[in-house]
């Protein structure tokens, strides 16, 4: 535990690093605003030993011992309002840094950190907890320098008083850091566990709002609504666990200051009589009592500082957690930058699994000859999206190689050997922006020409063209008014206006109208021409004019040839292949 505080501190304070004037800036202020404050009790003092007594009062000395009061009040406050903005900038700069970083590394992980892990967990990680580290870096840079500065200034003042009352504030003061301490160490981990507990419940969110019409149309509500409820409830348990053991600090240690005003107004009196030999007036005696408060003051501040940075610490351990993720296997300094694809590639005894305990594929080898059409198929879960997850490498092989034109795809660049892929999959995604700049994902430099003419050989032009601003109507993945066909349709458009050497097909057209869909077979055969295309589809009818189409079941390649030729085996694909239509006979 003590480690991981550490650890966070050190990051912390790594960021800070950037920031090194800002923050001596802030430090000298707060010393200088301490010393001006710490100035004001003993011009007060001075004032209360002008008046002797009834009738003997040196109204002019008071009077402007009550000025220099004001003035120095006005500076402190403008010392401190430009302290607050140092600091603002501060917090906020280093915010920004390890949000920044934090989504690079999202950039850079390998898509099995982002399989395994919620999305709404990851969201917390880079919202939440960022924002809860803020608010404790924060606070303590608006007390925590103020506090230690006003500590060691009352310290120098009251020896300079009286030693003697001195001793009494410094023995018994020290008692509110002991109780700080013991609470602090309890918290810390409460507050880690109220951290994960609320990052859990973002995920239960996320998952629900995005799945809104699943849980309603399947009558959901409740068993969802129950789900919500358990998380909220340990949500709610972990919160006041740490809610309560952080807020036992400020009572405590309110108690111990009191316990050091009593002692200090006790002894100040003693010595203002001469008991202890010396003496002092009651203007320096008010003076003390100031600087005793004062002095006590910031140790309930720098307790309750320690409190919130318990939680600060605890949230950005999760974000430095995120940021510490191993990334995915960098490109090689020699890896070959992959340009004209010829589209030749060969799959040599591949071998593949998500888990190691669980063999998904195995010994695959296969050859697709340049400007083949290959045809994925098979029942549910036997490797077919896994196969285009390596092809596109999202994953590495875990034996064997695939090979584009003769080069491993491990001595490729990544973003040349995907650039060189056209991809169309079942699930859509678009970005928020307008259906130009959704359309032109995959060639930025597109002319407007361009974006229509492939727009039009996806038939997505017309439907296009009565959306509100047509091309530059603002959508995104999230936003209602577009159907799942319509989304298909413009990504569909990318490759149209793309054009790559090398083709992938996943269900490209599941959420289209047989109509449409037809039409939009005849332009993919066209753009197929000369091109090595690989399509998964289960629907059999609509990759009959496949060059080769390759059964799998279980991982391996169990048949592999023409539709002709499959279905006069009358093997695996045969029986596939007519149950569907078998399917269909009986509605």
């Amino acid at each position: 535990m003590k480690k991981m505080q550490l650890s966070s501190v050190k990051r912390v304070f790594k960021y800070i690093k950037k920031y090194t004037f800002l923050l001596i800036l802030s430090i000298l202020l707060a010393v200088v605003t301490v010393g001006f404050t710490l100035y004001i009790p003993i011009v007060i003092g001075d004032a209360i030993d002008q008046i002797v007594g009834k009738g003997n009062v040196d109204f002019q000395i008071v009077g402007s011992l009550l000025l220099r009061v004001g003035i120095i009040a006005v500076g402190i406050a403008i010392l401190q309002w430009v302290m607050s903005i140092i600091n603002n900038r501060i917090t906020y700069n280093v915010t920004r840094d390890v949000r920044n970083d934090a989504f690079n590394k999202l950039e850079k992980l390998p898509l099995s950190y982002i399989d395994s892990h919620p999305y709404g967990e990851i969201v917390s990680r880079m919202i939440s907890d960022v924002d809860q580290m803020a608010e404790g870096l924060l606070l303590g840079f608006t007390q925590f320098f103020t506090g230690i500065a006003t500590i060691i200034g009352t310290l120098i003042f009251m020896l300079f008083l009286s030693p003697i009352i001195t001793v009494v504030v410094v023995v018994l003061t020290p008692l509110s850091l002991v109780v700080a301490s013991f609470i602090s160490k309890r918290t810390y981990s409460l507050f880690k566990k109220q951290s994960e507990a609320r990052a859990e419940q973002t995920a239960i969110i996320g998952e629900s709002i995005g799945n809104l019409k699943v849980v309603k149309a399947f009558s959901h509500e409740d068993e969802s609504l129950e789900d919500f409820d358990k998380s909220n409830e340990e949500l709610k348990r972990a919160s006041v666990k740490a809610i309560f053991f952080s807020s036992l600090v400020n009572p405590t240690t309110r108690f111990i200051n009191a316990l050091v005003y009593a002692g200090v107004a006790l002894v100040g009196a003693l010595v203002v009589m001469g008991s202890f030999g010396t003496a002092i007036t009651v203007g320096a005696l008010s003076c003390f009592l100031s600087y005793a408060n004062q002095y006590a003051k910031p140790f309930n501040e720098i307790s309750s500082v320690v409190t919130e940075l318990q939680n600060a610490l605890a949230c950005g351990g999760r974000v430095f957690e995120l940021i510490d993720e191993k990334e995915q296997v960098p490109d090689k300094e020699d890896a070959l930058a992959l340009s004209d694809a010829q589209g030749e590639v060969v799959l040599d005894n591949v071998s593949f699994s998500y888990t190691p305990d669980k063999e998904l594929i195995r010994d695959l080898s296969l050859r697709v000859n340049r400007g083949q059409r290959v045809a994925i198929v098979g029942p549910t879960g036997c490797g077919k999206t896994t196969l285009i997850n390596l092809l596109m490498r999202f994953y590495d092989v875990n034996n064997g190689s695939i090979s584009v034109d003769g080069t491993d795809i491990r001595d490729i660049t990544r973003h040349s050997l995907r650039s060189s892929y056209g991809m169309v999959l079942q699930d859509t995604w678009l970005m928020g922006g307008t259906v130009k700049e959704n359309i032109a994902l995959g060639k930025p430099d597109a002319t407007d020409e361009e974006i229509i003419e492939a727009a039009k050989a996806a038939h997505a032009h017309s439907f296009i063209k009565r959306l509100p601003k047509g091309y530059d109507t603002v959508i995104s993945d999230e936003l209602g008014g577009l159907s799942q066909g319509q989304k298909q349709l413009l990504c569909i458009s990318r490759i149209m206006l793309s054009l790559p050497p090398m083709l992938i097909l996943d269900e490209a057209t599941s959420s289209i109208d047989t109509r449409t869909e037809l039409k939009i077979q005849n332009a993919f055969a066209s753009l197929m021409l000369g091109r090595t295309s690989f399509v998964v589809a289960h629907r059999l009818s609509t990759i009959k004019e496949a060059d080769v189409i390759l059964v799998m079941n279980k991982g391996n390649i169990v048949e592999q040839g023409n539709h002709r030729e499959l279905i006069e085996r009358k093997g695996f694909y045969y029986e596939l292949y007519n149950s569907q239509f078998e399917n269909c006979e009986e509605h």
